[in-house]
């Protein structure tokens, strides 16, 4: 189980995730391990605000920036102008406390 922002980055030396990690969790693990597809895959499935701000940021570092700017628009965000590791933490530690 993870609980917290520590057992979470832990995990990433894991070749699957944690069980019982949200939707939104287990994209930002696909994309922590390099998996981008499999991180969009699973982002794009989750039909809300957080599901759409997840995908923002995976457009953000695929480097779509209209496509992008779609996808924080329908999150009620805008593109931040934080480096990639810092919304990736964000966010992370967003969905952990949820």
């Amino acid at each position: 189980m993870v609980n917290d922002d520590i057992d979470f980055r832990a995990s990433l030396e894991q070749t699957e995730p944690p069980k019982g990690l949200s939707l939104y969790l287990q994209a930002l693990w696909y994309d922590a391990k390099g998996d981008w597809g499999k991180a969009h895959d699973i982002a794009q499935d989750i039909v809300n605000e957080n599901g759409s701000w997840i995908h923002a940021y995976l457009h953000r570092k695929e480097g779509d920036g209209w496509n992008a700017n779609y996808w924080y628009e329908k999150a009620g965000k805008s593109m931040p102008a934080k480096s990639l590791d810092d919304e990736w933490s964000d966010l992370v530690e967003v969905f952990l406390n949820k």
